[in-house]
């Protein structure tokens, strides 16, 4: 019995000091649990900030988190190894958020409710929430996908290569779609200090 309790401590910490790749590869090729685990576990925040920036709602976020971790699981044979493991989940936690807002009004609801709501020319905003925080009010005059580019970069620090595999966009489009998401900031809120990024 000591000598198994050796073994599966010795396993766990092979498995902490393992690259991702080889997880990955310890999980696709012998259906290792504890291996696709350890994915998980080092990279579940991320993941999770990242879908509750992207919806405002940490309870949605963290159900997302959850199902994008399942979907990761029966989707982990299609990663090539090519680019970031964490890319690629993030690829797949962005599209069960889009997902998940085409099959329910929840998202708007959630927006409307934090008191985000754009006009027409997405020029205006309104805020009825004191509990909304300067992030989320930056983010509320963005579209869908500048609000996901923008996070991916800011928040979690993602380099343009990594978030054109996440998001399925070309690297141009990605350092285009940046800089569109921080003029429009700048023009919503009237920032005039370029200085800042």
């Amino acid at each position: 019995m000591a000598l198994h309790g050796k073994g599966t401590i010795a396993r766990s910490a092979t498995l902490l000091g393992a690259e991702d790749q080889y997880l990955v590869a310890l999980a696709t090729g012998s259906q290792d649990t504890a291996a696709f685990g350890e994915l998980v576990r080092r990279h579940q925040s991320q993941v999770r900030n990242f879908l509750r920036k992207l919806c405002g709602d940490f309870t949605m976020a963290d159900d997302l988190a959850q199902d994008s971790f399942l979907r990761a699981w029966d989707k982990l044979p299609t990663y090539t190894g090519r680019g970031s493991f964490i890319g690629w989940l993030l690829k797949v936690a962005y599209t069960t958020f889009l997902q998940s807002k085409r099959k329910s009004k929840r998202y708007t609801e959630i927006l409307e409710s934090a008191g985000h709501t754009a006009d027409a020319e997405g020029k205006s905003y309104t805020l009825g929430s004191e509990d909304v925080t300067d992030l989320e009010k930056l983010l509320a005059v963005l579209s869908e996908e500048e609000r996901a580019v923008m996070i991916m970069s800011y928040a979690l620090g993602l380099s343009h290569r990594e978030i054109g595999e996440a998001a399925g966009l070309p690297v141009g489009t990605v350092k285009s779609v940046i800089f569109r998401g921080k003029e429009k900031i700048r023009t919503n809120f009237d920032i005039k200090d370029y200085q800042h990024g």
